[in-house]
């Protein structure tokens, strides 16, 4: 019959022996010895496309005809008053990169130009915005009473 006083003798030879130390390998450093016990991912990325998948992007909305000509009279407005860097914002649809869709984001700041052969709005700092993608433009240029 075993008992637990069997177990506490079991290891008295070498309970109080010191601590073996290899002469061959190095000592791992603690950080490295913890990995050892890390969480194992066994299906690499799977989160990642779990993730991806539940992304939810927006479908492109196409303008109404009014929509449209606003759209147009406002960037017709920017193009002649260039030279003074009116401050806009601009909400455009934005395709995503990886599925169908995207997003609608809205960006602040100076207008610089109109590039026509690439149809887009370059803002001082650089960003171009898709004329074709463009939601609604607001500033303070628009809001100039009409003169008849």
């Amino acid at each position: 019959m075993h008992t637990d006083n069997d177990d506490i003798h079991r290891y008295d030879d070498i309970i109080n022996l010191e601590h073996h130390i290899s002469s061959v390998h190095k000592r791992m450093r603690r950080a490295d010895r913890a990995v050892q016990f890390a969480p194992f991912a066994a299906l690499t990325g799977y989160d990642a496309v779990i993730n991806e998948t539940a992304r939810v992007t927006d479908k492109k909305s196409e303008p109404d005809e009014d929509v449209s000509a606003m759209i147009d009279m406002r960037l017709q407005i920017l193009y002649d008053n260039a030279a003074s860097r009116p401050k806009i914002s601009v909400t455009y649809f934005k395709p995503d990169d990886k599925k169908t869709g995207g997003e609608y984001v809205t960006i602040s700041g100076n207008f610089r130009r109109i590039s026509e052969g690439e149809r887009m709005i370059v803002m001082t700092d650089g960003r171009n915005i898709p004329v074709d993608d463009i939601f609604i433009i607001e500033g303070d240029v628009f809001n100039t009473p009409d003169i008849f």
